[in-house]
């Protein structure tokens, strides 16, 4: 399929340009051809003009005064020779009656006189056999008058291999270059509709293997909701305890199936374009908070410890802040947080321009991937401090666990859709569906920021999210 498709493009590709240079070169062809034509026109009038000033004219009858006038051709035309070279021009003096009088020819033209002033092209058969050679010419004829008398008419003839000659050239020139620049075009088209097809090809690829992965996690809850199903209405006397358990289990299922739904639906949105960040002034600081505080309980279940460090400006003389989860306004005042609440310079310090929801979103799947991926007794921190230029400052977040980590062969695929690492974090995201860090990565991009992951197996993993910092309206 690739493949016609990139010969239909090369194809296309040479078709046009070959059509183009067509179109050019003709027109260059007729721009010469007419060029040239115009020349001789132009210099058998010369000649004409020229001829026209050196007639001589006397009266037909010295006698008598206001009579006929007549052209001396003795004293005109006084040397009739016929010439050797190739490109010389002829003249034909004729009478007011057509009959020829004088010529430069050996033998005269078996054409009849016609008025053209304006140039025309003859041919003249050369032999019996017309079509064994022929002779072509370039004429104009005048007619040439003193006041209201016709004294003849001058003929003028140029031989028509001035023009068939360079334009005979000039044609196999064009048909020779064209040929090897449709035959280049054709390769250089070959060239670019295989560089056009790769990210065609990778685009398929991504989604050929997108619908498999998606088709099997979508595929594992649905059977085993079906099987569920299917158990409870087989057994003809139920009992509710195992029906409740049917029922958790098809629960725990739909709601699994609905938040991958929504990460595709998501994701598929973020490809078309259609998700558009709703920028407001959000508190980065208090939106940690509030994540850290949702995922207290995970972390308790499993023994894990976690905790939020803000890391004020040095130029601010206050130092770090470490703050529990389970901080509220009065143990937040306890360790100075009143400070920055009240010092309005300090106030907005972790303020930027975001969307919140997506903001939750991005650290609540970085934070819960931590505690997941960490064991029991271990810790996740999360760091949060100013950087940069003050004339561009940048928020960075850091989530540091003790976890199992990540081998080094695996980072570069982390953020590709349903990637998972194998075998020992497939055994503990058997919940995630290997969308999260993905979805992570659209969202720091929808607000120009970065993601970067440094792990080292069985030590732990360092997620650092840079988000710059824009006037906040």
């Amino acid at each position: 399929m690739f493949q016609t498709t990139r010969r239909r493009l090369a194809l296309w590709y040479t078709t046009v340009t070959a059509i183009l240079l067509l179109l050019f070169a003709s027109g260059f062809y007729l721009y010469v051809r007419n060029t040239l034509i115009e020349r001789i026109d132009d210099t058998l009038n010369h000649v004409v003009e020229v001829i026209q000033r050196s007639l001589v004219i006397e009266p037909v009858n010295f006698h008598s005064e206001g009579g006929s006038l007549r052209v001396n051709i003795e004293a005109s035309f006084r040397d009739n020779a016929a010439t050797g070279e190739d490109d010389h021009i002829d003249l034909e003096w004729f009478n007011p009656a057509g009959e020829l009088l004088w010529s430069t020819l050996a033998e005269p033209l078996p054409i009849p006189l016609q008025l053209n002033p304006n140039g025309e092209t003859v041919q003249i058969p050369r032999g019996d056999d017309n079509l064994a050679d022929t002779l072509t010419l370039r004429q104009v004829t005048h007619r040439i008058e003193t006041g209201r008398q016709v004294l003849g008419y001058l003929r003028v003839s140029h031989p028509w291999f001035e023009v068939t000659k360079p334009t005979r050239k000039l044609l196999v020139d064009l048909v020779a270059w064209t040929a090897l620049i449709i035959g280049a075009v054709g390769a250089i088209g070959w060239f670019l509709s295989g560089l056009a097809m790769q990210p065609v090809y990778a685009s398929y690829q991504r989604l050929k293997q997108f619908t498999a992965d998606a088709s099997h996690e979508l595929r594992s809850p649905i059977a085993v909701i079906q099987t569920n199903v299917q158990v409870a209405l087989a057994d003809p006397d139920p009992d509710p305890k195992e029906q409740q358990q049917h029922l958790r289990v098809i629960e725990r299922l739909t709601r699994r199936l609905g938040k991958l739904v929504d990460d595709l639906l998501f994701l598929a949105r973020q490809d078309s374009g259609m998700v558009q960040p709703q920028f407001t002034p959000v508190a980065l600081d208090d939106l940690l908070c509030d994540v850290v505080e949702e995922q207290k309980t995970l972390a308790e279940e499993k023994g894990v410890e976690l905790s939020l460090e803000l890391i004020f400006p040095a130029t601010k003389p206050r130092g770090n802040v470490a703050i529990e989860p389970d901080s509220d306004q009065e143990s937040l005042s306890n360790h100075g947080i009143e400070a920055a609440a009240i010092n309005p310079e300090t106030s907005t310090w972790a303020t930027l321009s975001a969307d919140r929801d997506q903001l939750a979103r991005l650290f609540t799947n970085l934070i819960g991937n931590g505690v997941q991926y960490t064991p029991s007794g271990g810790k996740v921190q999360v760091n949060l401090e100013r950087t940069g230029k003050p004339s561009h400052p940048t928020l960075q977040v850091t989530i540091l666990d003790t976890g199992i980590g990540i081998p080094s062969e695996a980072l570069p695929q982390l953020f590709e859709r349903f990637y998972r690492v194998d075998p020992a974090r497939a055994q503990a995201s058997s919940k995630g569906s290997g969308l999260g860090l993905a979805i992570a990565q659209a969202i720091a991009q929808n607000h120009h920021g970065s993601i970067y992951i440094e792990s080292t197996l069985h030590q732990g993993t360092r997620v650092t999210v840079s988000l710059p910092v824009h006037e906040v309206s």
